[in-house]
């Protein structure tokens, strides 16, 4: 059985998070639980203070600095062959996490995505623009990475521990989701999407991403895909991570 880590950031989710921490730490597949609070003040933290599970660590950032600040900070903390990410929401359901890692566990693939877009059991009609900007940013990314991606903004990703770890992150806020997808996509590995449910929020609801987070992606893809991968110490750091990721794998 391999080791697999869930990592979930947490801002402001005291409402959500124990419903979360209950559903994942259930299934069996998942053998460690990474929080990390990304300093909340809606009692989240305080109620994590209280909380124990053996399954569960739980670390905290000292200000207050986005999701992809509280990710490079659970892929620190990870010590398992296998990481996915998930929300503290409840917009996607944990039990779907199964068909997210099966394509790793057993049809040798390196990253998997869950995709909202494909075929799925239920997905919540909310913002039509919100839609459109999803698609948009794939099919922007799409067009600089020569993947035929369906959903490049979903939250479930799931890596083989060692890649994840090698690629590194540099972004801010919500520009982790387009920054990884633009590494991951220099280093060629084997890749699946499954489709999954989406149960999403409304603002008043909770919802935190907004308009500037997909100004702020626009910018990401073509910094990531144009610049940032083309810098000599860049590019020549994920040749070096492909190399010793595939060797590993051989």
């Amino acid at each position: 059985m391999k080791s697999i880590a869930a990592l979930i950031p947490v801002y402001n989710e005291r409402e959500t998070l124990p419903v979360i921490l209950e559903k994942v730490t259930a299934l069996s597949q998942i053998t460690k639980v990474i929080v990390v609070d990304d300093c909340s003040t809606d009692g989240t933290s305080k109620w994590l203070d209280e909380y124990s599970h053996p399954k569960v660590t739980i670390d905290r950032l000292e200000q207050n600095s986005g999701k992809t600040a509280a990710i490079n900070r659970a892929i620190q903390l990870a010590d398992t062959e296998i990481c996915v990410i998930q929300d503290a929401d409840l917009e996607y359901d944990p039990e779907e996490l199964k068909d997210v890692l099966d394509p790793i566990i057993y049809r040798n693939a390196d990253v998997v995505y869950g995709s909202r877009f494909m075929v799925k059991k239920a997905s919540r009609v909310l913002y039509f623009y919100h839609y459109l900007a999803n698609k948009f940013l794939t099919f922007l990314s799409n067009l600089f990475t020569n993947m035929n991606m369906t959903d490049i903004e979903t939250c479930y990703k799931a890596f083989r521990t060692d890649l994840l770890k090698g690629i590194g992150l540099s972004s801010k806020g919500f520009g982790m989701e387009v920054e990884i997808t633009a590494l991951i996509g220099k280093l060629q590995p084997v890749m699946y999407e499954v489709p999954i449910s989406y149960y999403g929020r409304t603002y008043e609801e909770g919802k935190k991403i907004g308009l500037k987070d997909g100004i702020d992606a626009i910018f990401y893809i073509l910094y990531y895909n144009i610049i940032y991968v083309r810098r000599k110490k860049v590019s020549k750091h994920l040749k070096y991570v492909a190399q010793k990721f595939n060797e590993a794998k051989n």
